[in-house]
């Protein structure tokens, strides 16, 4: 029986306690991201509003462009976690060693589609004067996506095991460095000259590298060397490869598709004008500060789940369930209180510092969104536990489907009531709304429908790697 465990005896198996111990660790690293992303835009917002959208721009285009493949590597948390629940240890790092073997084939694939971003760009007429920045945000932060394609390796490796505490002292780490690094190049302080967005760019990947460290010692700390036979970990292993490929193939296509769509809705609302622009960002904010302690819960049920249907405790993976869907229902509470009682000072955070004729007609329908916002938070609790539950299973194919289709009705759907109707921002919000209630009901069918219980992903015939 593993040292991870036998300590997680200490919580009642499937029980909240248990639950918390994995998701906080991972809630506190999203957060150090969080801020560190906040921080960045407001540096460079001190340089004008054209270099703080360039980064938004170029950073979030540098991202998509690997999200596949973050997708699938990512998956290696719940093929970790059956492994672990199996008692089969040594085949926890050889599930890793594939991860890796992947992400180091995917960078040279990320950066020969550098070109087609930069299309990209023209095709979404760009304003010039910020596409001089956002290309040279771009060129830069796209070398530095190596970084975060093996941060994720290691990521999902601790995160599969149980010791999320590592994946969060490597975000807050992370987080400091880049946050100092960006001031010092960024402004030209200590010596070093004015880089501007330049500096912000290599701030990111220096960040990246330092949190990066943290997991390269603890991976091959004695501890976890010698506990799980890391050493051993390092060779192709056919079986395993095809089942990362196999289940991770529909998280990563899926991550894809649905930021992409995504962007389309940010892109449908932010066509209807500044104001309307401007209340969607101030409520996306928000909701994204929101939605932080939501991925923890997600990511934990995933682990937790896979650990007890490896270890074929199908009774103890559905406990986890009931126990993120009520930590996750008591969180959304509060959102969901914040935004309808809230909602006008959480708008008056970002009220600029002069008189803004812009923010002022926005603020009523940003009120509005968010308010609307409290209980599309609330919905999200149930979708994350149950997502979290089926890709733990391995019922990833069927929540590809589910997840890109809702995504896409949910963009078709703001298209006609805005372009097509003509109908107003509060129309169009209330039609995302709606089909993001419609997700936590599909979801939730297919989880009562127990397909999930029925897969395999570690078979007993097949030998430790």
């Amino acid at each position: 029986m593993s040292e991870v465990l036998l300590k997680n005896r200490e919580h009642t198996p499937g029980g909240i306690q248990e639950m918390l111990a994995i998701a906080l660790p991972m809630i506190i690293s999203y957060a150090a991201d969080t801020v560190m992303t906040f921080t960045d835009r407001m540096f460079l917002s001190r340089l004008g509003p054209e270099v703080m959208n360039a980064a938004m721009g170029g950073g979030l285009t540098a991202f998509m462009m690997s999200t596949f493949f973050l997708g699938l590597i990512g998956y290696s948390t719940a093929l970790v976690a059956q492994y672990l629940g199996a008692n089969r240890k040594s085949s926890c790092p050889t599930v890793t060693t594939q991860a890796l073997m992947i992400a180091l084939l995917a960078y040279p694939i990320v950066l020969l589609a550098k070109p087609l971003a930069i299309k990209f760009f023209d095709v979404m007429h760009v304003p010039a004067v910020q596409l001089e920045y956002q290309i040279i945000y771009f060129n830069i932060l796209i070398y530095g996506a190596i970084i975060g394609l093996i941060r994720t390796v290691f990521s999902s490796y601790f995160s599969g095991i149980g010791r999320t505490k590592v994946v969060m002292i490597a975000g807050i780490l992370t987080m400091l460095v880049n946050v100092g690094v960006n001031y010092v190049l960024i402004f030209g302080k200590l010596g070093f000259p004015a880089m501007g967005i330049r500096g912000a760019a290599y701030g990111t990947i220096i960040g990246g590298v330092s949190g990066l460290v943290v997991l390269f010692a603890a991976y091959f700390g004695k501890k976890n060397r010698e506990e799980f036979h890391v050493m051993k970990s390092f060779h192709y292993y056919r079986q395993i490869m095809k089942k990362l490929l196999k289940f991770g193939y529909p998280p990563g296509l899926e991550f894809l598709l649905n930021l992409f769509a995504f962007n389309l809705m940010i892109l449908i609302f932010h066509s209807m004008g500044d104001v309307i622009a401007t209340a969607t960002t101030i409520m996306f904010n928000w909701d994204n500060v929101s939605y932080i302690p939501l991925i923890g819960i997600e990511i934990a049920v995933t682990s937790l789940v896979g650990r007890y249907m490896g270890a074929q405790k199908i009774d103890i993976a559905s406990k986890v369930a009931i126990s993120a869907f009520k930590t996750g229902l008591m969180y959304s509470a509060v959102i969901l209180g914040l935004f309808i009682f809230l909602p006008q000072q959480l708008v008056n955070v970002f009220r600029p510092t002069g008189e803004s004729a812009i923010f002022e007609q926005a603020v009523p329908t940003a009120v509005y969104m968010l308010r609307i916002a409290g209980f599309y938070v609330l919905v999200e609790a149930a979708i994350v536990t149950f997502v979290g539950v089926l890709r733990g299973a391995g019922d990833t194919r069927w929540s590809m489907i589910a997840s890109v289709t809702l995504h896409y009705i949910m963009v078709g759907g703001l298209f006609l009531v805005v372009k097509v109707l003509n109908m107003n921002a509060r129309a169009g919000w209330l039609v995302v709304v709606s089909v993001f209630m419609l997700f936590s009901v599909v979801f939730y069918l297919r989880y009562r429908g127990g397909k999930w219980k029925e897969i395999k992903m570690v078979e007993a015939n097949i030998p430790e790697a």
